[in-house]
């Protein structure tokens, strides 16, 4: 992978977790890193420069990463709706990750910060993009990760063919 090719936003409000991540992507050769200190400022800089990935955390102010996310995806004005977005934190619940995923994040990663993993979830972000799903309730990258080789498909869930034959996007 070219790291020096991407543009890479960090948005968080902690000025040192920006530097540890902007630390982390210089020592593998990313070298356009932009820094945005919350999720209106991250959205601005969205429509200002042509970003390939972003990095942000969950918990910010006044703006979190989650509502970041849902409008950079959601909002008819959005810049780039389909930019793969990590999703950084020290909430790694069920219910903080499942949100997350909901809101259309491509991947997640929980604090504490390693190298590794912020090397490994940038490289699942770009080179094994997951098709786009648009929904009456959802756009982002297909939340499906396992696929089950037995599966007879193509229906998923139990109202899937009720669904369907009532015409009810799913």
């Amino acid at each position: 992978m070219r790291y020096d090719l991407l543009k890479i936003l960090l948005v968080d409000d902690n000025q040192n977790m920006r530097l540890l991540l902007a630390e982390i992507l210089r020592a593998i050769g990313v070298t356009r890193i932009f820094e945005a200190k919350d999720g209106a400022e991250g959205l601005k800089m969205m429509r200002d420069y042509p970003i390939d990935v972003v990095m942000t955390d969950l918990s910010m102010q006044p703006m979190d990463g989650i509502e970041f996310v849902r409008l950079l995806r959601n909002s008819p004005d959005s810049s780039n709706r389909m930019a793969p977005v990590v999703m950084i934190t020290g909430h790694s619940t069920y219910v903080r990750v499942s949100e997350a995923r909901d809101a259309g994040v491509t991947e997640f990663l929980a604090k504490p910060l390693t190298a590794r993993g912020v090397v490994e979830r940038l490289h699942q972000a770009i080179e094994n993009k997951r098709p786009f799903i648009r929904s009456k309730s959802y756009f982002g990258p297909d939340r499906r990760r396992r696929t089950d080789p037995n599966f007879p498909g193509p229906w998923r869930r139990e109202n899937d063919i009720e669904n369907a034959n009532q015409n009810v996007e799913i």
